[in-house]
């Protein structure tokens, strides 16, 4: 998996560059008509993505971390039912330490070499699974620091002092708002930096071309750079989603989300250099837009998965939800303005249930042969 990031975010950027740079060094035209169904496959790939995916696996990770209290009810039952054999005589105490000693082999406590270290002060102890505070009384009971009595009255201590803590009641509204929070924070941003200026969609700014006619132009000279960084912004979010999937280790989480981005850059990429033409004197300066966008989501994408790497895995959660709220909006505004003109409408729609139906289906397949994975 250490490869896979380099090789998304070489991808990602040869996609960019390829159609950015087609309109601006050839001959080819747009072609608005088949522009827009590409855009609006697109959108529906990227809805699919978030829904199918990222919403999901981003709930699943930043909910994670109270996931460790359902081990902790099941390790508590065990250990309950060989107390209970201590208390009948049926084993002595030693031979009840080294039971408990095989559950938490079997519960995969310990990965780090350094997982016995001391924690500091008593508030902070039921925020560690039971698991931790159950062995450190253990490698003190082995390491003849406490005798086996000892360390029983102490393991029955941490088994009471831990259901007292499962019995106190859980914000399920905060953490709710929380994660809904994320995901409106990332719909949110793309809105208002749309509704500032810095937009996205270049698709609405192209003029119609008319061989015989001439051009109804009109020159964007103040708001060009504006675009061009609404773009750039948009394709570092891009990044970032990327970047959190690959944070989380699960290589089917980011190929799905690397695709979809994918899809979705190239014709991003392609409008973005049929607009700089339009707007840019010179070549060079339309060929530095496209770079600047092109450029935008692999450097993101590096940025956040060695951020988010070493973060809790709640976080990666919410910075994948965050991007799910951003993968919406452009979605929504890329195929929206089709949709309600009564002339493209029913096409938009088509093409936008097509790129929805199509990673369904994909999705569907890869769950059947057994490529997806939880990432956990």
């Amino acid at each position: 998996m250490s490869s896979a990031p380099y090789i998304y975010a070489a991808l990602t950027l040869i996609a960019a560059l390829i159609a950015g740079l087609i309109p601006v060094l050839s001959k080819i035209k747009e072609n608005p008509e088949r522009l827009k169904m590409f855009t609006a496959i697109a959108s529906g790939i990227i809805i699919a993505s978030a829904m199918l995916i990222v919403i999901p696996e981003g709930y699943e990770l930043a909910s994670e971390e109270d996931s460790h209290e359902d081990d902790d009810v099941v390790l508590a039952g065990s250990i309950a039912l060989i107390m209970l054999e201590l208390n009948h005589n049926d084993i002595n105490e030693t031979q009840a330490i080294e039971e408990i000693e095989t559950l938490l082999g079997g519960h995969d406590t310990h990965q780090d070499g350094d997982s016995h270290e001391e924690h500091g002060d008593e508030n902070s102890e039921h925020d560690e699974p039971l698991s931790e505070t159950v062995e450190e009384i253990i490698l003190e009971f082995e390491s003849d620091e406490i005798n086996a009595s000892t360390a029983i009255e102490e393991i029955e201590t941490a088994i009471s002092g831990h259901e007292h803590h499962d019995e106190e009641p859980h914000d399920e509204h905060g953490s709710g708002l929380l994660l809904g929070g994320a995901i409106l924070g990332g719909f949110m941003l793309m809105f208002i930096l749309e509704g500032s200026g810095i937009g996205h969609a270049v698709h609405e700014e192209h003029h119609d071309h008319d061989d015989h006619h001439g051009h109804n132009h009109v020159h964007h000279s103040d708001s060009g750079w504006m675009m061009v960084l609404g773009l750039t912004l948009h394709s570092a979010t891009d990044g970032l989603a990327i970047g959190a999937a690959a944070a989380t280790g699960s290589v089917s989480l980011t190929a799905t989300v690397a695709a979809a981005v994918l899809i979705h850059k190239a014709p991003a990429a392609f409008s973005l250099g049929v607009f700089s033409m339009h707007e840019r004197k010179d070549r060079n300066h339309s060929i530095r837009d496209v770079v600047i966008f092109s450029l935008a989501t692999p450097i993101m994408m590096m940025i956040a998965f060695y951020a988010l790497s070493d973060l809790e895995t709640h976080i990666i959660g919410l910075t994948m939800l965050f991007s799910a709220g951003t993968f919406l909006y452009v979605a929504a505004v890329d195929t929206l303005p089709d949709v309600h003109n009564p002339e493209t409408g029913k096409k938009a729609l088509l093409y936008v249930l097509i790129g929805v139906l199509a990673l369904a289906l994909i999705l569907m397949g890869a769950n059947i042969a057994g490529l997806l994975e939880h990432a956990h």
